[in-house]
């Protein structure tokens, strides 16, 4: 008993000792400035309690919200939504400094609630920075990478080559023209398939995958989704769960987008019939002791690029129709620089380009003045970034908004004209200032940029070079105007019943 009670002696007053200690530690956490007492947030406006800024947002068009509170707070903008803190950037120059700088603190994707709910988890753009995106990334880079892609102009220039013969026989039809040569330079690079003209079972499902995704995958609606899982959890019968019942036909129908015209490739593969293409090089060289797994990311990969290539490059022709409707002068400048460099007796090719700093200039401004992509993926910052005396917190979500960049007043002057002479310099060259934002910034630049590119390109030429386009005449012989139109969602696309086309063959 003496014993114990001499270890009483010393062990209570070591045991206040400690807890005072480890009071005092704790108090002296609490009081500690952090990193966010010591540098402010960028100014942003005022948040409610829970659902912070969600009320004050154009959850249709957000992108307009936010270069709105641009104006008015600057290029950095605070906005919270369900606790969570998101930067918006408006400034390509900001864009450049953090984001092309820092490439490694801003190389994440936060986590997209609705990207696995409809079955889309395996898209490269929604990856988490991390070993599956890196095999992702290398696989691209192989096959879009600049020099890689002048494999594909004879391709590209094939089927713009098509796109007028069709335009001429049945311009009415000039929408679904351009979607097809879209779809069917992707389909030939990615998978070595020919499509058919209409109906193809390919081309159709992943139409169908696009449509019930582009509306439902921006990041305003995964935010609330994620900050509400109740929400995911809703049967599709509730009144205002619709989204659960596209979701579950997309989760049935991705597999199928994936899968068939991946295994087309190998049966061809098998019997020694099939194209070149990305999937059947990437196959050729694949480790077999890792075979399932690497065939897997083959997969996620080539669709991607599908899902990414197509839909892009004709909601940038559909703009580039508009432009030159409602710009005829635009229209005509370009076509008498490729009757002077090129003539009239062959279409355009690749090596015409840097004789044509004009066409080039009219696809930049297609490009800038429809800001097709108005915001890019989010970014997340991996660590704290002090920027300009604002903090960008670990962990925040960094929006760039690209239709703020694009119709930057202290970049370009009467931003919502489209006038493609501002990418001309005085002595009549193409510009070279200009920064594409189209395509994103840093290491989640778009993969497939010079693809896209080059095929836009060709598609532009041709069609410059073989048809003059104008408004349509009304039964009474008039014009029938039009008003640029577009519809919103993860790309912007011109709305159909307000372009009309005239083709003619050119004098």
């Amino acid at each position: 008993m003496e014993s114990l009670s001499r270890v009483s002696t010393i062990a209570y007053p070591a045991l206040c000792a400690g807890s005072a200690l480890a009071l005092f530690l704790l108090i002296s956490t609490w009081l500690r400035p952090t990193i966010e007492d010591r540098v402010p947030l960028p100014p942003g406006p005022q948040p409610l309690p829970l659902v912070g800024n969600l009320f004050a947002l154009d959850r249709a068009r957000p992108w307009l919200t936010y270069t709105e509170w641009g104006k008015r707070y600057g290029e950095l903008v605070t906005v919270r939504l369900f606790g969570k803190v998101y930067i918006i950037v408006n400034s390509a120059k900001v864009a450049k400094a953090l984001i092309d700088r820092h490439s490694a603190v801003y190389s994440d994707r936060p986590v997209i609630a609705t990207s696995k709910l409809f079955g889309m988890d395996f898209n490269t753009a929604h990856l988490r920075y991390g070993d599956r995106w890196r095999a992702h990334r290398k696989m691209f880079h192989q096959v879009f990478r600049a020099e890689a892609v002048t494999t594909y102009h004879s391709l590209q220039t094939q089927k713009a080559h098509q796109l007028v013969r069709d335009l001429l026989d049945s311009p009415e039809n000039f929408i679904r023209h351009l979607g097809s040569m879209s779809t069917s330079v992707i389909m030939a690079i990615v998978y070595g398939y020919e499509m058919s003209p209409q109906n193809d079972p390919f081309v159709e499902g992943i139409s169908k995958l696009v449509g019930m995704t582009s509306s439902a995958l921006t990041p305003e609606k995964a935010i609330i989704l994620g900050a509400i899982p109740l929400l995911q959890r809703l049967p599709a019968w509730f009144p205002g769960a619709g989204f659960k019942r596209s979701a579950t036909q997309c989760r049935k129908l991705a597999p199928e987008v994936i899968t068939a015209p991946f295994d087309l490739v190998k049966e061809r593969m098998a019997s020694w019939t099939a194209s070149q293409s990305m999937v059947s090089d990437l196959l050729e060289q694949i480790d077999q002791k890792d075979r399932v797994a690497q065939e897997q990311v083959i997969k996620d990969c080539a669709t991607s690029a599908f899902l990414a290539g197509a839909d892009s490059t004709q909601a940038t022709l559909l703009t580039f129709v508009m432009a030159m409707v409602l710009h005829p002068e635009a229209q005509t400048r370009a076509q008498a620089e490729i009757d002077a460099v090129v003539g009239k007796d062959r279409l355009p090719d690749f090596s015409d380009r840097p004789s044509l700093p004009y066409v080039d200039a009219v696809l930049r401004e297609t490009q800038r003045w429809g800001a097709l992509v108005p915001l890019a993926v989010p970014h997340v910052a991996i660590s704290d970034v002090v920027y300009e005396g604002y903090l960008i917190p670990k962990g925040a979500a960094v929006i760039t908004n690209l239709w703020a960049m694009a119709k930057d007043n202290n970049v370009y002057s009467d931003p919502a004209q489209f006038n493609p002479e501002r990418h001309i310099t005085r002595d009549g060259r193409l510009s070279e200032t200009f920064t594409d934002v189209s395509w994103g910034f840093g290491r989640r630049v778009c993969p497939g940029r010079y693809l896209a590119d080059a095929s836009v390109w060709i598609a532009i030429a041709s069609i410059l070079a073989t048809l003059n386009i104008g408004k349509a005449t009304g039964k009474a012989g008039y014009e029938i105007e039009i008003t640029p139109e577009f519809s919103a969602g993860l790309a912007m696309y011109v709305h159909t019943n307000s372009i009309f086309l005239s083709p003619l063959f050119r004098d």
